[in-house]
């Protein structure tokens, strides 16, 4: 049974998506087609999930190590196979796991601003119909109470951005060469290096050069529900009408179809403005382990620490 050698282990709404997209492109490199296994945050079991919809969106997950090694049965000449599973920053026996089953892989981290990486966590759930609140504040005055009532990882907005502990866990457990740490800042500032830098890292040539255009795992509101559900199911549901048009449609147009339709689903999605006085709540909130995170990583997060949202955050146009 063959057990990955690279991991994406998160943090979850930071990036991740887009880099395992990217990794896939490189000839050197295999991608488990399952997306988010979190097979070692989940191991003989999920747990009975108690939110809204937690049932239906874990039941995919793979706790099985059969079924889980099953995923790389088609590595042939790649140097690099793995995949990307978030959960895994914020699981607490994931390193452990890790360790046991894959001690050599190497793992990318990619941290967001937690204030933004928990906001976009929250747009993500309203735009699958799960969160029930529309106002952020009062999501995060109950999140102790989800937590409590064993609501699932998702709706711990302001705790899986506590990332100082979630990587000292890893560096606890494995060498500090063998663990990668990116900033979402530097994949928006400089994409390209940070790619590079990636491949470098996993040990591929670093000069492969990706389709970056797309847009991955877009959070928003939809403005028009139905509109979305139309556009979500015709990108996820396995319908009849797909099955009948795969055979005499390309595979290659097929896939200009679906980005298309992808497209179309992030447009009408919209942004709710941000609230000032939740954001200088979560800056006080999030103070001390920020600075924690600066020593642990030994990065400057000055920028961090002095963020403020934008304008067209604040005001709901971006």
């Amino acid at each position: 049974m063959r057990m990955p050698n690279f991991l994406i282990i998160g943090a979850a709404k930071s990036g991740t998506t887009a880099l395992y997209f990217y990794i896939k492109q490189h000839p050197e490199v295999f991608m488990a087609k399952v997306k988010e296994p979190r097979f070692f945050a989940y191991e003989g079991g999920v747990p009975e999930w108690k939110g809204p919809l937690d049932a239906e969106n874990n039941a995919w997950v793979i706790t099985d190590k059969e079924v889980y090694t099953a995923l790389f049965n088609d590595v042939s000449e790649e140097k690099v196979w793995g995949e990307a599973s978030p959960i895994y920053l914020y699981s607490e026996p994931a390193p452990e796991r890790i360790k046991n089953y894959a001690p050599d892989a190497k793992l990318v981290a990619i941290l967001r601003h937690p204030i933004e990486r928990a906001y976009s966590h929250y747009l993500h759930l309203i735009r699958d119909n799960r969160e029930p609140l529309r106002d952020f504040g009062k999501a995060l005055d109950l999140e102790p109470e989800r937590m409590a009532n064993g609501w699932e990882w998702s709706w711990h907005y302001t705790k899986v951005g506590m990332y100082s502990e979630q990587i000292q866990r890893y560096y606890d457990r494995f060498p500090r060469e063998q663990v990668k740490v990116y900033l979402y800042d530097d994949l928006q500032t400089d994409q390209a290096g940070l790619i590079r830098d990636m491949f470098r890292f996993m040990g591929v040539d670093e000069n492969f050069t990706p389709d970056t255009e797309k847009r991955y795992n877009v959070s928003g509101v939809p403005r028009s529900r139905m509109m979305y559900k139309f556009l979500e199911n015709l990108i996820k549901r396995p319908t009849w009408y797909k099955n009948a048009v795969k055979p005499f449609v390309p595979k290659r147009i097929r896939k200009r179809l679906s980005d298309q339709v992808y497209n179309m689903k992030a447009s009408v999605l919209e942004k709710p403005p941000l609230q000032p006085e939740v954001v200088q709540r979560l800056k006080q909130h999030f103070h001390e382990d920020i600075v924690k995170l600066q020593d642990l990583l030994e990065r400057d997060l000055s920028s961090w620490l002095n963020w403020q949202p934008s304008e067209r955050a604040l005001s709901g146009r971006e």
